[in-house]
């Protein structure tokens, strides 16, 4: 796929949504560390019920260390893995503390030490929180990327590097953003909707299906 082609994919997502953000609700930079560490393997909706409840309690590392394991973990029940993520949330809180002032770093190794927090999770909060220009692959992005042959590559880190060399700069900032609803909502992994899809004539996918 050539420059120009992802240009104009890129101009068409944002014409399409002007200032795309993520689906989690949060509003500190703390808030949506958790909300990302609790949504491995969940959805945002799921995430979001839980962390209604659990920051209607307290939305500080003190705050959470406060209310203690049982609180959380009760909290956070309805959401898979819950046992290991609450443990993940108290520990991340302990370090946050101790580390960092009880500040969410803004460095990505900072952030990748805390625990259950891996590159991906890092990503989305450096790009979310603070503007960074990272790209979070998730199944999403790696579906979309690799079906439309806008970055094709066979591990996320691949598919995550090329992103990251081949979107034009003035998109990058919201490119996470723009994938992943776009693979969420239209390029669908069982049954993409392509003739729904604003970017159809510009992808590469050779088993599109379109309206007749």
């Amino acid at each position: 796929m050539n420059r120009e082609t992802r240009i104009q994919i890129f101009e068409r997502l944002r014409a399409e949504n002007p200032t795309p953000t993520t689906e989690l609700v949060w509003t500190t930079p703390f808030e949506l560390l958790i909300a990302v560490l609790l949504s491995a393997q969940a959805t945002d909706v799921s995430v979001n019920k839980a962390t209604a409840k659990l920051f209607a309690l307290a939305n500080t590392p003190d705050g959470l260390l406060a209310l203690g394991l049982p609180t959380v973990r009760d909290c956070i029940k309805t959401i898979g893995l819950y046992n290991t993520k609450a443990d993940n949330v108290m520990a991340t809180c302990i370090q946050l503390l101790e580390k960092h002032n009880g500040e969410v770093p803004r460095q990505r190794e900072a952030l990748e030490a805390l625990p259950g927090v891996g590159r991906k999770t890092a990503n989305v909060v450096l790009n979310t929180a603070f503007g960074e220009l990272t790209m979070a692959v998730d199944t999403h992005i790696y579906r979309v990327s690799n079906r439309t042959r806008l970055a094709p590559g066979k591990t996320v880190r691949a598919v995550e590097d090329k992103l990251l060399r081949t979107i034009p700069k003035e998109f990058l900032k919201d490119a996470h953003h723009w994938l992943i609803l776009h693979g969420r909502y239209v390029c669908k992994a069982r049954k993409p909707e392509c003739s729904a899809c604003c970017i159809q004539d510009l992808c590469e996918y050779k088993g599109k299906v379109l309206a007749q």
